[in-house]
């Protein structure tokens, strides 16, 4: 059974996960999925650090899950949308479902450090704009990930 309580101690102590996002190289980050380690299944709860000049994933919209940052210690931007907004610790960022596609950039010379909570729904779908790519995910973590212009959306039968 997952302990439902972690000490700082053991948080501090653990090396995390080095994660790469699959259509982005430079989108680094170590990752400790607290929520996983107490046993939360309905949602992530992580706390990341993303290295200098690296972002912490591939700009991306979802279309059913939402999802939220709290900086805890260093600077960067988030781009959203086509607008930048500088951030630093003590700064929340709400990217909601259905909303403007986002990253964040550490611009800053010391890891940025963040709370990272999302949704974890049976099915969502996420966009990358920049890579022209849609992705389909399903409870089992699976994925498909679609070019914009294999996207076949017909219209389905019924009144």
């Amino acid at each position: 059974m997952p302990d439902y309580v972690i000490k700082k101690s053991q948080i501090d102590a653990m090396p995390g996960t080095s994660k790469t996002h699959f259509l982005n190289e430079n989108a680094q980050r170590n990752n400790k999925s607290l929520g996983d380690l107490t046993g939360i299944t309905g949602f992530g709860f992580h706390l990341i650090e993303v290295p200098p000049g690296k972002e912490s994933t591939e700009f991306h919209v979802h279309y059913y899950e939402d999802e939220c940052t709290y900086v805890l210690s260093g600077t960067g931007k988030v781009l959203i949308g086509n607008t930048e907004h500088a951030i630093e610790a003590g700064d929340f960022i709400g990217y909601r479902k259905k909303g403007e596609a986002h990253t964040m950039i550490n611009t800053g010379d010391s890891p940025l450090t963040c709370i990272v909570v999302g949704e974890r729904l049976a099915h969502d779908i996420g966009d990358y704009p920049n890579k022209k790519k849609r992705i389909y995910r399903n409870f089992d973590r699976v994925a498909n990930v679609v070019e914009f212009a294999n996207i076949e959306e017909p219209e389905l039968g019924g009144k």
